[in-house]
């Protein structure tokens, strides 16, 4: 961990940077030690260290977890040039309190029972560290420009900080 950040700045700042983020690439490893990469809904929470999604008994990315709870959760909004990386350990979770605190009826589309079906399964995070980096569009575009007219490039690249959870 930078020692600028602590634990408590890395976890609100984290936060922050996911809040607005709608979608994520869980990286699981299968059975063959490959990596495999998998769009997952961001859930509404707060993140406080922990992060959940809501998945398929039946899919790829639990029988991976079964096997391997090693995992990375990727985070990139394009738009602030922002992108965040936290590795952790994937847990296979059954709690109706925390599948009603997630659900919404967007999940409906994907699980024909609705929060009644047998085959949803909460995965939780149990971050282990993270890291991001933050350069700022306008940042940049002054750059790039600046690099176009003067042939310089600019070590200045924006934020870039580790955080261990």
């Amino acid at each position: 961990m930078s020692d600028n950040v602590s634990r408590e700045e890395g976890v609100k700042h984290i936060a922050e940077i996911i809040k607005d983020i709608r979608f994520a690439l869980l990286t699981t490893v299968n059975e063959n030690g490959h990596l495999h990469a998998r769009p997952m809904t961001t859930q509404q929470t707060e993140f406080d260290g922990d992060v959940w999604f809501i998945g398929s008994k039946d899919s790829g990315s639990v029988a991976d977890i079964k096997q391997a709870p090693q995992v990375n959760v990727s985070y990139a909004d394009t738009g602030k040039n922002t992108y965040l990386s936290v590795t952790g350990k994937a847990v296979l979770v059954d709690d109706r309190a925390k599948l009603e605190e997630l659900w919404s009826d967007g999940y409906k589309a994907y699980f024909e029972g609705g929060i009644d079906d047998p085959s949803i399964q909460l995965i939780k995070i149990e971050s282990q560290g993270a890291e991001y980096w933050e350069s700022g569009r306008t940042r940049n575009l002054l750059q790039m420009a600046a690099a176009a007219v003067t042939g310089k490039t600019s070590n200045d690249h924006g934020t870039n900080e580790t955080v261990k959870l």
